[in-house]
């Protein structure tokens, strides 16, 4: 049995479908460790049949809520209150090291060094880099340091009501005490960061490993595939579709809740026609569809409008990245220290 596993949590279908794509990003860049899934009650047994194929145990566990509603408030977020349920991670002691992962990242190159760190690490948040994000860290199963959590939570609280908040409290040192436990930012990128600062994904993109889609709306919540996706970047939203729609929807049923029921129900073909850029009178001429200029390209991203099976799929988008990788190391002066 292995020693070290990734982690992650669905508290609902919807999340799983978001932890069945992960699942498969950590398949894809070739992962020696196996992923587990925490499952709350609102988890449909269809769902849980389907996490079973692609994870190496689905994990029953309760819903922890912080009840905390006035510093939910303060957020405009007041399911994050469940989220407090991912304490339970540190109950997984037949692992001695784990990394976890929100059902909202998506590995994007092989990563398994995280291994190497020790608890706890993790990287900075975007919003306040004294504070690291809880959505990819790394930990040692305990017990004990479990129940220290759950005492924690319960004399202290959470400064922002959800699990980040009092995780940040209860590591209140990770900033100061060990610089080998603050991980690059490349490990936990937030995807409203390549808008906030271009210049550096320009810079430094090529190196990102694990994308994290913080916040609202999920990849998943375009319902149709192809809805703009504000905060996310264009690259990985499309990376995050081409995975489901080559891995994920055809797994889906009906019998399954929420979004994964409507994903069951969904016509592909329609999603990628309406993905198609072809104009009225060349398709009514019965000609093919015009190819795009590159600025034409971007703005057709900027609209949702990824040509999934094409341009835009999967091996194309991996392939780009490569290009622009090896391109801009050539092209960039060795530094002299």
């Amino acid at each position: 049995m292995a020693t070290e596993a990734w982690v992650t949590l669905a508290t609902n279908d919807s999340y799983a479908v978001g932890v069945m794509v992960l699942a498969h990003s950590l398949q894809a860049v070739k992962t020696t460790r196996p992923l587990v899934v925490m499952v709350g009650d609102h988890v449909s047994p269809a769902m849980r049949s389907q996490l079973s194929q692609v994870c190496c145990l689905v994990k029953d566990v309760s819903i922890l809520d912080s009840e905390d509603s006035a510093h939910l408030a303060l957020l405009a977020r007041p399911e994050l209150g469940v989220t407090f349920t991912k304490l339970h991670c540190w109950t997984l002691t037949d692992y001695t090291k784990c990394v976890f992962l929100d059902a909202d990242t998506l590995v994007v190159r092989h990563c398994d060094e995280l291994f190497d760190r020790e608890e706890l690490s993790a990287a900075p948040d975007a919003g306040w880099p004294d504070c690291f994000n809880s959505g990819v860290f790394v930990y040692r199963p305990s017990m004990e340091t479990y129940s220290k959590l759950l005492e924690f939570a319960v004399n202290q609280g959470s400064f922002d009501g959800g699990d980040q908040g009092l995780l940040n409290l209860y590591f209140s040192d990770w900033a100061t005490k060990d610089i080998n436990r603050r991980l690059p930012f490349t490990y936990n990128m937030t995807a409203t960061a390549v808008y906030s600062y271009r210049p550096a994904y320009q810079q430094f993109g090529g190196d990102v490993r694990i994308v994290h889609f913080i916040g609202s709306p999920k990849p998943w919540q375009a319902v149709d595939g192809n809805s703009p996706h504000p905060q996310a970047s264009r690259e990985h939203v499309g990376i995050w579709w081409t995975i489901f729609h080559h891995k994920v929807q055809d797994n889906l049923t009906p019998e399954m809740s929420g979004i994964a029921a409507t994903f069951a129900d969904m016509n592909i073909k329609a999603i990628e026609a309406a993905a198609a850029v072809v104009l009225p009178t060349e398709a009514a001429e019965g000609a093919g569809p015009k190819e795009m200029t590159e600025q034409e390209h971007r703005e057709a991203w900027e609209r949702g409008e990824i040509d999934y099976k094409g341009r835009d799929a999967f091996d194309n988008l991996m392939k780009k990245m490569q290009e622009t990788m090896n391109k801009k190391k050539a092209t960039t002066p060795q530094r002299k220290l």
